[in-house]
């Protein structure tokens, strides 16, 4: 497991350091947020190439990383290049003016890409574990990445629909699966992580990456996810409070009555 985990973060150091050198060169730190996703694929096959375990289960766990991970990289290449940097990183800037790029080395770089090691850890261990070949666990922690991806991609889609309508300049986006949570995105990012930690966990002492999506549903509900993004439309979008107290802010359930 040791190789795995050193696998993991001699990969994660290679990618978060040549994409902090490209930021520095196109004056762009947003390009952090594509590689969040993309990271997570490089390591699921450094781990693949590195390690023995039961095949089957390595394949299922890189198999499913790699469509969550390139989903979400191209998602937000598409949404996101072209567009400037994100304004989360242009107040740094502003903050910390030419010093900015030695500081988002180790504040943004640095830090996302500890932050993606502690959350694949299922994926580093749950491939260098073969005591157990897969088996019922697995198989519902497929089913649980499956929910998990459905949500993610289609409140994705929803979303993107939405913003394309110049008629709902300015509104809240309250349909579909966002009348059923204010977050399908965060929920299904979450779930699919429960989804890979079960499939890891089967594997017996690689139970201990369950810290991976841990880590990752605590990010999404009380770090960077949830509270960052509702503390901004709470000021730019007219009828969110309205939409926060009818609409659950992660798990999804119908929504209250007026």
């Amino acid at each position: 497991m040791g190789t795995a985990m050193l696998a993991a973060a001699l990969a994660i150091v290679t990618v978060m350091l040549t994409t902090w050198i490209i930021s520095v060169l196109i004056k762009n730190a947003s390009i952090v947020d594509i590689t969040w996703g993309f990271g997570f694929v490089v390591v699921a096959w450094t781990v693949r190439l590195t390690v023995e375990g039961d095949t089957a289960r390595q394949n299922l766990l890189v198999a499913l990383v790699t469509l969550w991970g390139l989903r979400l990289a191209l998602y937000l290449a598409k949404r996101n290049l072209g567009h400037g940097e994100d304004f989360r990183y242009v107040l740094m800037r502003r903050k910390h003016g030419a010093k900015f790029p030695w500081v988002s080395l180790y504040t943004v770089f640095g830090l996302q890409g500890a932050l993606m090691w502690a959350v694949s850890l299922p994926v580093q261990l749950g491939q260098a574990d073969d005591g157990v070949s897969v088996g019922p666990v697995a198989v519902i922690g497929v089913v649980l990445w499956v929910i998990g991806f459905v949500f993610e991609t289609v409140g994705d889609a929803q979303l993107a629909r939405f913003k394309k309508d110049p008629a709902n300049a300015g509104k809240v986006m309250d349909r579909g699966l966002w009348s059923l949570t204010r977050h399908p995105n965060y929920f299904g990012d979450a779930v699919q992580w429960w989804g890979i930690g079960l499939i890891a966990a089967e594997a017996g002492t690689a139970a201990i990456g369950l810290i991976g999506p841990v880590v990752m549903t605590v990010l999404l509900t009380r770090v960077s996810g949830v509270p960052m993004l509702e503390h901004s439309m709470a000021k730019r979008r007219p009828g969110y409070a309205e939409y926060v107290a009818r609409t659950s802010a992660f798990v999804p359930r119908p929504p209250k009555k007026a």
